[in-house]
């Protein structure tokens, strides 16, 4: 898998939202070594970012 480029275009909220989600999710990914890791040739972002594209994980940013 890729990362979604074109899911990226497409994004029309806020994109320094979903690359920080992307990448705390793909953290996750990493620690609690996600069997679909292997399956996506070890690339968690790119897993990540899909997950987080097509609406298999959500995110909520806290304002302070």
């Amino acid at each position: 898998m890729v990362f979604p480029l074109e899911e990226l275009v497409k994004y029309s909220d806020n994109i320094y939202e979903v690359t920080v989600a992307a990448s705390r999710r793909a953290f996750q990914l990493a620690k609690v070594e996600d069997p679909e890791i292997e399956e996506n040739d070890g690339k968690v972002v790119s897993l990540a970012a899909r997950q987080l594209f097509d609406d298999e994980v959500t995110f909520k940013i806290e304002r302070q």
